[in-house]
């Protein structure tokens, strides 16, 4: 996830004395509130555990009361190695730093450990309430969802919990997908907003893997309400013919033929996102994002108001990121930042090959631009899981269980995949990649022109010279 640290406030300890409190953001929303001394503990837990070498440079500790300039470099240093550590495949992943934000983020909350009812949703309206308590993490939630629908345990890994926004109009807003380092509980009782809650969803792309769901009654009922609320909310185009067939198999209550009658309809299986805004195919066009089919799917309308549709396929991104920056509410204004001046805003940035010797950049500027990042990052792991002739049944139980742990999204990610090419130029391409995904909190510029595309549809999905749409 982007971790930040945006802003410190002087508080006061028990004892009347005042200390510096950090403040750690995740996705631009306040996680915790931590003191320094809090986050050398954690460093020399990390280092104790794994190794000098290992760690991040941490800042030193100062003999004297810093003044506001030490502080401003002490908050810039302690940005830096939190986002290197959750960076790290290592120790991003370990139980040390996750329980660290957890405890911390339970007691800046404020909330102690007791027993409670949460209510999850399902895509079909309807809520599961389980008994936890405000302690338990995203997985001891899940599980309790779990039990409570009697889905077999061997099937937990295919769903995943999000955090969901509801609008006024009935449309839903995917905020995020809850993380093994954040308290389910904590987090949606910390927004104090009837709109927020937690839904449960299928979590992974591949439509082959719907049998592996559906031959499981309660699978079954899930992924059949999940493909008729995506129907009800346009998030799948149907016909009307579709919509007729649809409608008789569901008076029939054939609920597998349904799923598969979907399963044959445009975007069946995406994510769709808010309205945003692209630099492509010209800068500042509106833009609404969908997630599938390991695709990033624009449907873009240009300054003239035509509209155009297209695809990029992760299989031809050559790196992705994401960066953030602080920009004043107010406009014209010069002063830094504060936390009632100022809003985070995302960005996502891809590197695509747009055809066999030509790579650019493609911006997405949208609030939901980590839940992007996430959809594309599972995009990757279920295509590297099939290339390798490995299990996803494997794969998502042992991500279930903590074996394997993704930093699904990250302020820089280092993981997509890359294509192997015939081109000499190639390694050169390879290196300055490398070199564009470090991390960076500045925003991305790309000058793109409306003459990269022609009629009324732009296509991304180009291949290198004898590589399929399925190679990485």
């Amino acid at each position: 996830m982007h971790f930040s640290i945006p802003e410190t406030e002087v508080r006061s300890g028990e004892n009347g004395s005042t200390y510096v409190a950090y403040n750690i953001h995740v996705n631009g929303v306040l996680h915790c509130r931590v003191r320094y001394s809090q986050l050398l503990g954690l460093h020399e837990q990390i280092k104790k555990e794994y190794g000098s070498n290992v760690v991040p440079a941490f800042p030193p500790k100062k003999i004297f009361t810093l003044t506001p300039a030490e502080v401003e470099q002490r908050r810039e240093q302690l940005e830096k190695y939190m986002q290197a550590v959750r960076q790290d495949p290592l120790l991003g992943a370990s139980e040390m730093f996750n329980s660290f934000l957890r405890k911390a983020q339970q007691e800046t909350q404020q909330i102690p450990t007791e027993e409670v009812a949460l209510d999850i949703c399902l895509s079909n309206g309807q809520k599961v309430t389980v008994n936890i308590l405000t302690s338990d993490q995203t997985e001891d939630v899940l599980d309790a969802v779990a039990t409570k629908l009697d889905l077999p345990d061997d099937l937990v890994g295919y769903f995943s919990l999000f955090l969901v926004r509801e609008g006024v109009d009935g449309g839903l807003t995917f905020v995020r997908k809850l993380q093994e380092f954040e308290l389910p509980y904590v987090s949606i009782t910390s927004l104090r907003s009837s709109e927020f809650h937690i839904l449960l969803r299928k979590s992974y792309w591949d439509m082959a893997y719907d049998g592996d769901v559906m031959d499981n009654r309660v699978g079954l009922n899930l992924l059949y309400a999940q493909t008729v609320s995506d129907i009800e909310r346009g998030w799948i185009l149907v016909n009307k013919d579709q919509h007729r067939q649809l409608k008789s198999l569901q008076e029939k209550g054939s609920k597998k033929e349904f799923i598969h009658l979907g399963q044959t309809l445009k975007y069946y299986g995406y994510i769709k996102f808010d309205p945003c805004i692209t630099d492509f195919p010209e800068k500042g066009c509106q833009v609404i994002v969908s997630a599938g089919n390991n695709e990033l799917n624009f449907h873009v309308k240009l300054p003239n108001e035509q509209m155009k549709e297209g695809s990029f396929k992760v299989t031809r991104m050559r790196c992705w990121r994401v960066t953030s920056s602080q920009v004043p509410i107010a406009n014209g204004t010069t002063n830094p930042c504060s936390s009632s001046k100022c809003e985070v805003k995302l960005e996502l940035a891809f590197e695509y090959l747009m055809s066999k010797d030509r790579l650019q950049w493609v911006t997405i500027t949208s609030q939901q631009a980590i839940m992007m990042s996430i959809c594309l990052q599972s995009m990757v792991d279920e295509l590297m899981v099939k290339k390798s002739g490995g299990s996803i049944k494997k794969m998502l139980r042992k991500r279930h269980n903590g074996s394997i742990h993704r930093s699904d999204s990250q302020q820089a990610v280092k993981s997509p995949p890359l294509l192997d090419s015939p081109d000499p130029n190639r390694e050169q391409i390879v290196k300055l990649s490398t070199k564009l995904s470090s991390v960076s909190l500045r925003g991305i510029s790309a000058s793109n022109s409306a003459n990269d595309i022609s009629g009324n549809d732009f296509h991304g999905n180009y291949a290198f010279e004898g590589i399929g749409d399925d190679d990485l």
